[in-house]
């Protein structure tokens, strides 16, 4: 099996975790914080669409002027690495709205890195990051970065009262 396709394979498996993790939370829960300065579903799902984004699409390829139209500056913004979770809900785009940004950046990621050749993923990512230095290495931090936010989701499903799901 081919780097790339294991690449894809793990952010497939991974993606597919995320959503059925996702639907066990109603969305009236989304902007729920267990406690005030604790994270909430709407900001982790928001994080994990621009974190896709940024790992699989910018780093590999760079930011292009039609992106804005998969996922809005501002909403890059607003659930960047350095955002902080607010409770009111109105301040964000609705649990509809970033669910779509999400599966929307997902579906144009498996569209693109299939055209990707073995030899560019040996290749310096287009923008920098402190844990990897190749157009490979953004493509497995990714599926690795979404487990630690799908794993606070969890966490946060069980906060609002959920049972486990196994």
């Amino acid at each position: 099996m081919r780097r790339l396709d294991i690449a894809i394979d793990l952010i497939r498996q991974t993606r597919d975790y995320t959503s059925c993790m996702l639907k066990t939370i109603p969305v009236s829960d989304w902007f729920r914080q267990p406690k005030e300065g604790v994270t909430h579903v709407a900001w982790q799902v928001g994080h994990l669409a621009m974190a896709e984004y940024s790992l699989c699409l910018v780093r590999t390829r760079g930011q292009r002027p039609e992106d804005e139209s998969l996922i809005p500056v501002a909403f890059l913004k607003q659930f960047g690495r350095e955002s902080i979770p607010e409770p009111e809900a109105a301040k964000y785009p609705s649990p509809t709205e970033i669910r779509t940004v999400f599966d929307r950046v997902h579906e144009q990621v498996l569209r693109e890195l299939p055209t990707l050749t073995e030899a560019s993923l040996d290749e310096p990512t287009v923008k920098p990051h402190p844990l990897f230095n190749t157009k490979l290495g953004a493509l497995l931090w990714c599926p690795r970065h979404e487990m630690s936010h799908v794993g606070q989701i969890g966490l946060l499903r069980r906060l609002l009262g959920q049972k486990p799901m196994w």
